[in-house]
């Protein structure tokens, strides 16, 4: 008999992909890595602008031409003081010296020569920061040449911030200006240790005070210490000596030392007269001396303070506009 044929069928072949299939099909990957890649880099740019929102801002300085005064603010803001509450030089009696002083001190450092850092210290009343912002003014009206914007510059900076003054140092390094920083009624009590980073900034630390930059500093205490403060350390320490070494160090660091004593009644007076013939206040000369001695003795002192404040008090009687 013959053989019959199989009645199994051979598989059949699968058909064959078309080239344009295939592109597609190996396309597929390519398109998917790609897409990925750009959420990816879409991720990281969102999370570097959210970082760059919670970041601290760099600090720089504002426009120092748009004002000679300024106010540290220790969150990095220097505010600018469109008009300075200051004397006139000519008005400030019985400090000839150590005007002239702190002038010529002034003028050295506005020239770029060499000048030491300031402490005025001594009776209260008796104009020491008066002659700090009168200083400014006078040596700046003589180097701005007629111009509004003057290269001295003066940077009030508050005893509570006294710990931020290095970040201040910093930011005014370099510039093409040069500044005074200012701090008004200086002094440190028993648990105050932010004299410290005063005495590394001022002089002793690497990187020292910057050469365009120069501080002033008033205080009615010469040490800048309280009398207690210095006994106690005298009194408990090991050492007493290196103690006490330790704590007046700080006003070493200031090359000048102006002492501002108690005024006597003549210089009082002539006070009281300058400020009179300065605003044009009219009044009888001997009732004039006696109502001002009277207004001393009862303020139990004679100071350019008490002065001032008897001067308000006759122009404000007199109807006289103090301007």
């Amino acid at each position: 008999m013959a053989k019959s044929k199989s009645s199994k069928s051979k598989p059949k072949a699968a058909p064959k992909a078309s080239a344009k299939q295939s592109a597609k099909t190996s396309a597929k990957p390519a398109s998917n890595g790609k897409a990925n890649a750009l959420a990816s880099a879409d991720v990281l740019e969102r999370i570097a602008n959210a970082l760059e929102r919670l970041a601290p801002k760099a600090k720089a300085l504002p426009d120092l031409a748009a004002a000679d005064a300024f106010i540290w603010h220790p969150d990095g803001r220097l505010a600018p003081v469109p008009r300075v509450n200051r004397v006139e030089m000519s008005l400030l009696k019985g400090v000839d010296r150590v005007r002239d002083t702190l002038i010529e001190n002034t003028e050295r450092f506005a020239k770029g020569l060499p000048a030491n850092n300031a402490l005025l210290w001594g009776a209260r009343g008796m104009g020491k920061s008066s002659l700090v912002k009168a200083s400014h003014a006078t040596v700046n009206a003589q180097l701005a040449g007629g111009r509004n914007d003057g290269p001295l510059k003066l940077v009030e900076i508050h005893r509570e911030d006294i710990e931020s003054l290095p970040e201040l140092m910093a930011l005014m390094r370099g510039s093409r200006y040069r500044f005074i920083v200012f701090c008004d009624d200086l002094s440190f009590d028993a648990d105050d240790t932010s004299y410290k980073s005063l005495k590394a900034v001022l002089e002793g630390g690497i990187e020292g005070r910057p050469d365009n930059v120069i501080f002033y500093a008033t205080s009615n205490r010469r040490h800048l210490l309280s009398r207690d403060m210095i006994e106690n350390e005298r009194s408990t320490g090991i050492n007493p000596g290196e103690a006490v070494e330790e704590k007046v160090s700080l006003s070493d660091r200031f090359g000048l030392w102006l002492g501002f004593h108690r005024c006597s009644q003549d210089e009082y007076l002539a006070m009281i007269d300058s400020y009179v013939t300065h605003y044009k206040i009219k009044a009888d000369a001997e009732e004039l001396r006696r109502d001002a001695l009277e207004w001393s003795t009862t303020r139990g002192s004679r100071s350019g303070r008490v002065a001032w404040q008897f001067i308000q008090d006759l122009a404000g009687r007199l109807g006289v506009a103090l301007s």
